[in-house]
């Protein structure tokens, strides 16, 4: 009882942290300019564009998935995959993270398939998913330096960190936290959080080396490499959708793309409020007016949940009706 109010409670907390960060992204923006931008200025053919490119990085994942659970298990039907795959989309808009779960509960029930194993290869594809973002979020750094630091200089006092590295006084706190871990080490190794953290690691460790059981691994490594193309490229293809960003270069959706799916780390659902923070933030790096990015994070961010929310009922319905005799079992 203790652990559903919890979860109820994290429900809520998160869900108004991110309405609450909403409101204070659009609070100013005027809503007469924004009806205005919503039917005059948005090119939605691009928005279209956009949701057929989404369409095929699920497609991708799906694909994925089913090379994951091949050598665990037995490969499981495509269609059942994707439609287990889209509900769970629309399961981590309801609670973040859940949708996890949700997918490996649904196509465990439709394929019999393992309900453990299928959450192993889930957490392979967390792997590599992070993986792949610490490659983006790293060729960002590389190619993008300059406008990170002006960006960060807006936020951090450089020449009072400077000042203060000069000081004896990091210095001092860093040999004391090392003295401190060797001294408890064994009270440490003992506690639950490190058993979590060590259990994590074990996880991870466990997850990159189930790569080996790969069938076909240069196309698993491609359907890999596909799926955050097809992310990036949604980005750039909804760049064109509005007349401010129009002009941003492949680089910029590079660097939107990553700013935003680190907004998705946070636990709030569907990403509502972060993602769109840290896409405006990015955008006014690039120097579209705030409004003008406010704008183009509210619609794109709105046809793909549309879309996910779309899918996710369809594949609800749809399921039972192609699996007859598991609907019947119910």
């Amino acid at each position: 009882m203790k652990t559903q109010k919890y979860k109820a409670l994290q429900f809520v907390f998160f869900l108004l942290l991110g309405l609450g960060i909403l409101w204070w992204l659009y609070k100013d923006q005027d809503p007469e300019e924004l009806m205005n931008a919503l039917q005059k200025e948005v090119n939605y053919f691009w928005i279209a564009a956009m949701i057929f490119v989404a369409f095929l990085s699920n497609l991708s994942r799906t694909i994925r998935w089913q090379m994951l659970i091949a050598p665990v298990d037995r490969r499981p039907g495509f269609i059942n995959t994707f439609l287990a795959l889209m509900i769970g989309y629309i399961a981590n808009l309801a609670i973040p993270r859940m949708g996890e779960l949700s997918r490996c509960a649904v196509l465990s029930r439709y394929e019999n398939i393992s309900f453990s194993r299928l959450v192993g290869t889930v957490v392979t594809e967390r792997i590599l998913d992070l993986i792949m973002l610490i490659v983006s979020f790293s060729l960002v750094l590389v190619l993008e330096f300059g406008l990170l630091r002006r960006m960060l200089s807006g936020m951090i006092d450089y020449s009072a960190f400077k000042t203060y590295l000069l000081t004896p006084t990091p210095y001092v706190v860093i040999f004391l936290l090392f003295m401190s871990f060797w001294f408890f080490r064994k009270k440490i190794k003992a506690s639950g959080l490190f058993f979590r953290i060590q259990t994590l690691w074990e996880k991870f460790r466990e997850g990159l080396l189930s790569f080996r059981k790969v069938i076909h691994k240069p196309w698993f490594i491609i359907h890999t490499l596909l799926i955050f193309f097809f992310y990036f490229l949604m980005m750039y293809v909804s760049f064109q959708a509005f007349p401010a960003t129009q002009h941003l270069s492949l680089l910029a959706g590079l660097t939107v793309f990553v700013f935003g799916t680190l907004g998705m780390v946070a636990p709030v659902q569907g990403g509502i409020g972060p993602w769109h923070f840290m896409v405006i933030t990015a955008l006014v790096g690039y120097h579209i007016p705030t409004s003008q990015a406010a704008v183009f994070a509210l619609v794109t961010h709105g046809a793909f949940n549309l879309m996910v929310v779309v899918c996710g009922l369809i594949s609800l319905l749809v399921l039972p009706l192609i699996n007859p005799k598991q609907a019947k079992n119910e």
